[in-house]
């Protein structure tokens, strides 16, 4: 059976700021946006997505009043009355939650010890109930100096520090996964490693048809994105910038390109210049890495790239590629300087002007494949675009979804179903 149906618990949700509660968020959403069900459920915190299932369970918290007066007989080594007590009334609490559900993922609370109770709790629901559990590990009780004083051998203590059958142990890095595999007295390979992402869009805050052009060119995953801002007229030596792309693309399979302005308003002869760039895109076999954004508006409408949208776009470009052969000055050139990225220009007066030595220059007439090999140079050796392109590459929320967390649910799922006492 496919997994469709996800309950994600923790001590607190959004909007309670902290890591896990983002992690959370991003899980919740990215999840919900994808057709699955989603449930959250926690002690503190509200519905925070319309889309996402909120449930408010008080005794989860890790600050409930209870919780803590237990808490502090547990730090003593004394295990009371009530933890029993509280233990079963979470697991009558989550019961009519957790069983209809394909995969439960908790974070923390199963190698934690800020809500013992509540780890008892999901323990007899493991063994005793049938709910599928992914153990979300970012902290360990029995790991940290700070919580050792009050860890104490048997149970429930050792509930944080043993194995539990049939659940699925994920942490957010190998450092962490060598951590629980001591811990646990396992085998790091039955650990699974998935890290926290960005939202590249949120943290960009890109506007809606930015986003909508990222989905549809694939620009993340564009490597470099090259940028030329430019009206299409011969001047700005259109073809120049095509020709090295065509080379760098030899270098660097996935350097994309985008010319993000329309034909020039004021010379007819402009259309038939992007028809002739259009067939020297494909006679160079490019037509996949280079894009007029002019074409790409919505219902094949013709694109007009605002300011906003522009400032975006100079934000998510690695290189400024500006081949014009004559400019008055050249706003661009400015332009990414602020935006932090590399200019590689014609070397004209303007140019000269604004950048002086600060930019790599080219004649107009240089050979297009000694600019591709100064770009692809210049990359090789700039750490701060290798560190932007892993970023895209591994640490994005949706690219972590597809490629590790659905991954994960099926795999839980099945072993689930295939284990022995299923």
């Amino acid at each position: 059976m496919p997994v469709r149906n996800i309950a994600i618990l923790h001590y607190a949700a959004p909007p309670i700021v902290g890591g896990v509660e983002l992690t959370i968020y991003h899980h919740a959403r990215l999840l919900a946006a994808r057709g699955y069900t989603v449930h959250v459920i926690a002690g503190r915190g509200e519905p925070f997505l319309p889309q996402v299932h909120f449930h408010h369970i008080p005794e989860v918290d890790s600050r409930h009043p209870e919780v803590l007066a237990i808490h502090k007989a547990l730090a003593r080594g004394e295990v009371p009355p009530a933890f029993a007590l509280l233990r079963d009334r979470i697991v009558e609490q989550l019961t009519p939650l957790l069983q209809p559900t394909d995969i439960t993922v908790v974070h923390n609370a199963m190698t934690l010890h800020k809500n013992l109770p509540l780890t008892a709790a999901l323990h007899t629901l493991a063994t005793e109930r049938g709910v599928r559990f992914i153990a979300w590990c970012h902290d360990f009780a029995w790991a940290d100096d700070l919580y050792l004083p009050e860890m104490h051998t048997g149970y429930p203590w050792d509930l944080l520090r043993t194995r539990w059958p049939s659940v699925c142990y994920v942490v957010v890095s190998e450092h962490r996964r060598q951590q629980l595999a001591e811990l646990l007295n396992i085998s790091p390979q039955e650990i699974h490693v998935i890290p926290p992402g960005v939202d590249i869009a949120e943290f960009f805050k890109l506007e809606p048809e930015t986003r909508r052009l990222i989905v549809r060119l694939d620009l993340l995953h564009a490597a470099p994105l090259v940028l030329l801002p430019a009206r299409i007229t011969r001047r700005k030596n259109i073809e120049f910038a095509l020709r090295v792309m065509g080379a760098l693309v030899e270098r660097m399979p996935e350097a994309t390109l985008i010319v993000t302005g329309p034909p020039g308003p004021h010379n007819p002869t402009n259309v038939a210049y992007l028809n002739a760039l259009r067939a020297l895109r494909q006679n160079l076999g490019i037509e996949k890495r280079v894009h007029f954004l002019y074409e790409h508006g919505e219902k094949d409408a013709h694109l007009h790239v605002t300011d906003a949208m522009m400032s975006d776009l100079y934000q998510l470009a690695d290189v400024l590629l500006f081949p014009s052969k004559r400019e008055g000055f050249g706003i661009p050139i400015l332009e990414a300087g602020l935006a932090r990225i590399p200019i590689f220009a014609a070397h004209i007066p303007p140019v000269q002007e604004s950048a002086g030595s600060l930019a790599y220059r080219f004649a107009p007439e240089d050979d297009p494949a000694l600019v591709a090999q100064m770009i692809a140079e210049h990359l090789s050796r700039d750490r701060v675009y290798q560190m932007r392109k892993r970023v895209l590459t591994h640490y994005r929320w949706d690219a972590i979804l597809e490629h590790r967390i659905l991954p994960l649910f099926e795999q839980c799922a099945h072993n689930a179903t295939n284990s022995p006492s299923s």
